[in-house]
């Protein structure tokens, strides 16, 4: 038996409970993982709080991340006993996910918990900060060094927006952090976010396709206005990292930046990612990430309190990364 959080479907509105399982519940799946932690990502949020069209089908066993120690396996190059980590790959959406205490999922999904990090870290860092450390990964691939000028980091307070700041903060790169939550802003210079600017500065949609060039590169958690006032104010030659669409998917912006100015926009997915580029930052992550920074940014709760905090983070009202204890 197991225990997880399980949504079912109400009418267009997903029902949440809590229940206790058989192991013949569980997908199909080459490795049976026994979770230790998994998150509260915003895609687990509009999961547990919207349901479709996150959650393809039900009942769905939320959580689009976790790690734990492998149980069982059939899989080449996954041992029983293995620490491992798990982003992405549909889990949580079509595939039961980590709001559990147990998850079977095929093993190549899985990538091996590196060395230095426990599970509760490691789920600390999530998805979240797995993507921002894909997107520090995508402005170094296109040429970005700390010498260039500010980089600029929006939804600065949330998940990604916080691990990123620290990422690059301690690379050497000076952040100008954005969010519509100024009482957050002592935090986010605890971070290491050199200046705070707030969101209404990027939200509203623009009519101009060119701004005022203010940051040399950016990452964006936001998307639509937000991401076209961004790359609209990029400065000549500027790379901008887009993961997220938090404000919404569209993109109302012109080929102006891109072509008068030379700004590149690079998209980052962390949902199929390569496994190669999966283990490359993971591994960066258990070695340049500030752990001190990492706790402070950190709640942990249990799986009774996911539903209210998957309402939370949806309304903008959660900082950092909220780690779930499954077996609390």
């Amino acid at each position: 038996m197991f225990r997880a959080l399980v949504l079912e479907d109400g009418d267009g509105h997903p029902v949440v409970n809590i229940k206790d399982l058989d192991d013949s519940s569980l997908p199909s799946g080459s490795v049976t993982v026994e979770v230790s932690h998994s998150t509260v990502n915003y895609k687990d949020g509009l999961a547990v709080v919207r349901g479709k069209p996150v959650v393809r089908a039900f009942p769905m066993v939320p959580g689009i991340d976790f790690a734990g120690t492998v149980s069982a396996s059939s899989s080449d190059g996954v041992e029983v006993g293995q620490r491992v980590v798990l982003n992405g790959f549909g889990v949580g959406e079509g595939h039961w996910g980590g709001l559990a205490t147990r998850a079977r999922v095929p093993g190549e999904w899985l990538v091996p918990l590196p060395e230095g990090l426990s599970t509760a870290q490691a789920m600390a860092i999530g998805t979240a900060g797995y993507t921002a450390m894909l997107c520090v990964m995508a402005l170094e691939r296109n040429g970005v060094s700390p010498g260039d000028g500010e980089v600029l980091v929006t939804g600065a307070a949330g998940g990604v927006g916080s691990v990123a700041i620290a990422l690059l903060a301690d690379r050497g790169y000076q952040v100008i952090a954005s969010t519509g939550r100024s009482a957050e802003a002592a935090y986010l210079a605890g971070l290491g976010a050199s200046s705070v600017i707030d969101r209404s500065e990027l939200s509203e949609p623009s009519k101009r396709p060119l701004g005022a060039e203010r940051w040399a590169h950016a990452i964006d958690a936001v998307g639509s206005a937000t991401l076209a006032n961004v790359i609209a104010s990029t400065r000549y030659g500027g790379v901008v990292a887009a993961c997220g669409l938090a404000q919404g998917g569209d993109l109302p912006t012109s080929v102006y930046p891109f072509i008068l100015r030379g700004v590149t926009l690079a998209g980052v997915d962390s949902v199929m990612a390569p496994l190669a580029l999966r283990r490359e930052a993971w591994a960066r992550l258990s070695t340049e990430l500030d752990l001190s920074k990492l706790a402070s940014m950190t709640t942990t709760i249990g799986l009774s309190d996911v539903a209210a905090t998957a309402a939370a983070i949806l309304e903008g009202q959660v900082r950092g990364r909220v780690v779930v204890d499954v077996h609390a």
